[in-house]
């Protein structure tokens, strides 16, 4: 299953735009954090969140998309546990990494995946991630079991690629589970084909969005809701500088809207109405 038919539940459900923060290989699976409706236009707040994956890493042949479903264009002996444990230091902090060629990574306005089918070899720039953790659990016929923390940006495929070659050995990606999207976890997670029994609570979304980081909360006036509704940034988050996110309530405490404090606009809307003197204004 693809990243993209993962959404089509959610889509059916709430017949509402979908997006995902962060796709996963086909070949993968585990954790997808899904924006519906306005709440797509938070996709920067997402996309930058850490990740951490269970991943069993191969040894003895390294494919083309450095993962099973590739064909083999390297084969070497297979590495001794020690060897790995020596090896696997380098590979934690800062590193610089070079992407998958079969990846998404785009390369002249084209993707990277269509460049490798149509026969090009194009040159993957190295750019710097960092691997916050890298541990290794179990070792057993050439199959090496790891759990692994990450920064946006970093391929674990890379990584099985690079420990692969560090050991004088070849390397691929046999298996990905995402177990952590920032603070976000697999296992409060639903599957794609549960979705349709839920009921969608707006009151979770509040609660999902205050785990995230550098997110602040201010309360704005019913003036400046209604200027709000216009596009007029609230005069009250100036005093929360340009770094980070606010979520705006009205007087009465209900979230109203995301606030980029960083771009001094609203990024989105989370209810389709706000308080007005005298009742309620559709926006």
């Amino acid at each position: 299953m693809t990243s993209f038919r993962a959404l089509a539940a959610v889509k059916r459900m709430l017949g509402k735009k979908v997006g995902h923060a962060g796709t996963l290989d086909k070949f993968a699976q585990g954790l997808l954090v899904v924006l519906t409706g306005s709440m797509t236009r938070l996709n920067p707040l997402f996309m930058n969140l850490d990740k951490r994956y269970s991943a069993m890493i191969r040894f003895g042949c390294e494919t083309d998309t450095l993962d099973p479903e590739g064909a083999v264009v390297r084969s070497a002996p297979v590495p001794t546990f020690e060897e790995i444990t020596r090896a696997v230091p380098q590979f934690i902090g800062a590193i610089e990494q070079a992407p998958p060629l079969y990846s998404a990574v785009h390369i002249d306005g084209r993707r990277a995946s269509d460049r490798a089918r149509d026969g090009e070899a194009p040159v993957m720039k190295r750019r710097s991630v960092t691997v916050h953790r890298f541990d290794l659990l179990t070792y057993e016929d050439g199959l090496l079991a790891c759990d692994i923390a990450v920064s946006k940006g970093t391929y674990i495929r890379s990584l099985a690629r690079d420990l692969g070659r560090a050991t004088g050995s070849a390397a691929h990606l046999e298996d990905l589970v995402r177990t952590e999207i920032g603070p976000f976890h697999l296992d409060e997670a639903h599957r794609a084909d549960e979705i349709e029994s839920l009921d969608p609570s707006l009151e979770r979304s509040e609660e999902y969005l205050l785990r995230l980081p550098a997110m602040n909360r201010m309360t704005c006036s019913n003036d400046e809701l209604s200027r709000m509704v216009h596009g007029q940034y609230p005069r009250s988050a100036l005093a929360l500088g340009r770094k980070g996110w606010a979520l705006a309530y009205d007087g009465d405490g209900v979230l109203q809207a995301v606030l980029d404090l960083a771009n001094r606009k609203i990024a989105a809307w989370l209810r389709p109405y706000i308080r007005e003197e005298g009742g309620y204004e559709t926006l």
